[in-house]
């Protein structure tokens, strides 16, 4: 099974002197993801919690919503010449009540790890409809100083990140601010769905009083993944996307773009956020 991190020789240089040495790279490999013994969808993923990724992209793509319309997810072989299990390649089959969902609509395409949406034929295609609508009853009620607070509570959880600097992070925090979950990987639409994928595993679906926070940009596929779980707050360090902030608005979910320090925009739902207006 693939590692999370690889070593390799590179040259150094540093003021003008050049040495070798080993360098720490996170590791990077295929996965694909079989429903029912059919492909699906193929994604470059750091290996590591791969149940958690496929479970969690198909409750981005409307087919699960519970632990229980899961059978079985397992490694299988075929990725090879010989077949053999490869750990690249997982199969997920659905409990009996379940239906397979309409195979005209998959993707059959390289997803790269930086455009999890590579491949769709619209925007229609994945504005699915969440089996969770947000729902947040009482409302969240969440001051700035809270949320200034987690990008550092995510850095201090990332730990392959401190060997590598290669790897995007998605963490979960409670309404009180409290680390529920982190998940690194090379996309970072994988490491929200290893965070989703873990929480219908589990049994959490949906994550109706948490925060999802990313460690890049709030693009729409991240956007939408968090609707799908049900989660009434998205926060990133950098900027979101214009379709990312029309979905958030449509769907009520507040999010928070700029997440830096004591600052921050607020795009959509700021009606979840405490705030003081500025004397005129």
């Amino acid at each position: 099974m693939g590692r999370v991190t690889e070593r390799r020789r590179v040259t150094r240089v540093r003021e003008g002197v050049v040495s070798a040495r080993p360098d720490t790279l996170v590791a990077e490999e295929p996965l694909e993801i079989r429903l029912a013994g059919k492909p699906l969808a193929i994604t470059m993923r750091t290996p590591g919690d791969d149940f958690a990724l496929a479970a969690g992209f198909l409750v981005s793509e409307g087919v699960l919503s519970s632990a229980d319309d899961v059978r079985s997810i397992v490694y299988c072989g075929g990725a090879t010449d010989d077949g053999s299990n490869t750990y690249n390649v997982v199969d997920v089959r659905l409990a009996e009540r379940v239906a397979l969902p309409d195979f005209t609509l998959e993707r059959n395409v390289y997803t790269s790890s930086s455009c999890g949406l590579c491949g769709k034929a619209s925007l229609d295609a994945v504005r699915t409809t969440t089996h969770f609508p947000l729902a947040d009853t009482p409302p969240l009620r969440l001051t700035p100083a809270l949320l200034s607070a987690l990008p550092d509570r995510l850095r201090a959880a990332q730990r392959v990140f401190d060997r590598t600097g290669g790897l995007h992070a998605a963490a979960l925090f409670s309404e009180a601010g409290e680390l529920l979950d982190v998940r690194e990987d090379v996309g970072r639409h994988n490491a929200v769905d290893k965070l989703v994928g873990r929480a219908l595993t589990d049994g959490r679906l949906p994550l109706s009083r948490t925060i999802l926070l990313v460690s890049g940009r709030a693009s729409f596929e991240l956007a939408q993944k968090a609707v799908m779980a049900g989660i009434p707050v998205l926060a990133a360090v950098s900027a979101p996307s214009s379709l990312a902030v029309d979905l958030a608005a449509e769907t009520g979910m507040t999010l928070v773009g700029f997440l830096r320090g004591e600052s921050m925009n607020v795009y959509a739902g700021e009606e979840r956020l405490v705030l003081e207006q500025a004397e005129v």
